[in-house]
């Protein structure tokens, strides 16, 4: 029986705008990988796939410096801990950094993609010439409202003050005097950090990811790309943990040490004979 005419070949399976390939022939948005190989960095070329066109030098510059300064946080963070663990475990490299990988969820990991949405909204909310302080005020107002206790990317629970943000929030008032990005998301940035410290009574300076969600929000990256951004940069971490782990070897290495043990809550000892 013949083929319906109606079908589409199989070179239709998937469609790409990423990707042209022949044999002898790789090509990423049209530019041929030989031409790339040795011109680009590797964030010029994070940003080629992701956006379709070459960034400036600047841009690409601000956007590794954003990848480079979230690389690790330690055995601290869950992510990390996970991938040492897990290669006490018997599993190769590459499924330990998919562990670590894998909790990188709205609580660890996804603070960066909530922190641009929230810049986003107050830059919406201001329009273009708006002052800033009413919209962040109103922003604010509304996450509270919705019940969000902790403002994303502001607030640290071992660093009083991060040491990454300021560095980063230098980097892109440089950048900005470039003319590389715009400044204004870094001013939003500043503008929730005041409005915390007046409504607290203290300051509640920005972290990790509420500076580096400024240059992705700067770099006009949309929000879910940010968390993938950030487990590109995180994804090195794991990498070097685990890499580390496996040299030093150890097996079956749990999260906590084997002489101390959990608090149990639950019933007294008891006997089956004893069920009524």
């Amino acid at each position: 029986m013949s083929e319906p005419r109606d079908r589409e070949p199989c070179e239709d399976w998937w469609r790409t705008s990423i990707i042209e390939m022949q044999p002898g022939m790789i090509r990423y948005r049209g530019y041929p990988i030989e031409e790339l190989i040795g011109r680009i960095s590797f964030p010029a070329m994070i940003w080629l796939m992701l956006r379709g066109e070459l960034p400036s030098d600047g841009q690409a510059e601000l956007l590794g410096t954003a990848l480079m300064a979230a690389v690790d946080h330690g055995p601290q963070a869950p992510s990390i801990a996970i991938a040492r663990m897990a290669m006490t475990c018997g599993v190769g490299i590459n499924n330990a950094m998919a562990s670590a990988i894998n909790v990188l969820g709205d609580v660890h990991g996804g603070a960066g993609e909530q922190a641009v949405e929230l810049y986003q909204a107050i830059a919406a909310r201001a329009g273009a010439d708006g002052a800033l302080e009413p919209a962040v005020a109103a922003e604010l107002a509304a996450l509270a409202g919705r019940g969000v206790r902790y403002v994303p990317g502001f607030g640290h629970r071992f660093h009083p003050i991060d040491p990454r943000a300021p560095r980063l929030l230098q980097v892109v008032e440089e950048a900005a005097g470039a003319g590389v990005v715009s400044g204004r998301f870094a001013a939003i940035g500043r503008g929730i950090e005041g409005a915390l410290e007046a409504a607290k009574g203290r300051r509640i300076p920005m972290n990790i990811d509420g500076a580096t969600a400024v240059i992705y929000a700067e770099l006009g990256f949309p929000p879910p790309l940010c968390r993938g951004l950030f487990v590109l940069s995180r994804a090195v971490g794991a990498l070097a943990h685990a890499w580390e782990q496996h040299q030093q070897g150890g097996r079956n290495k749990g999260p906590i040490p084997r002489q101390y043990l959990w608090t149990y809550q639950g019933e007294d000892r008891r006997s089956p004979n004893d069920r009524k």
